[in-house]
């Protein structure tokens, strides 16, 4: 390694270190969040209605209702996942 090679890794790591991180943005981070939780949500009430049909103590009206918008909840993740994954693909085919 020469030595222009280290005077530059020391000065990044000197610079990366003065620079402290943002925290409480404004940007997608906590839209992703509530998204993400309220996807854990739409599946924690679908699994337990379906828990709760199969001990016989919810109605079938309130199953159907809780596994569809599990299945909804469910449908919009992979929709989003397909979109971030093409839009790396997209990034990873642009020219340098």
């Amino acid at each position: 390694m020469d030595l222009n090679t280290s005077l530059a890794t020391q000065s990044y790591a000197q610079a990366r270190a003065a620079v402290p991180p943002k925290t409480g943005g404004s940007g997608p981070g906590p839209f992703f969040e509530q998204a993400a939780s309220s996807f854990v949500d739409a599946a924690k009430a679908g699994e337990d209605a379906a828990k709760s049909a199969m001990t016989g103590k919810a109605d079938p009206h309130a199953l159907v209702q809780a596994l569809a918008q599990s299945e909804l909840a469910i449908e919009t993740a992979v929709t989003v996942r397909n979109k971030v994954v093409e839009a790396y693909q997209e990034i990873l085919r642009m020219p340098v």
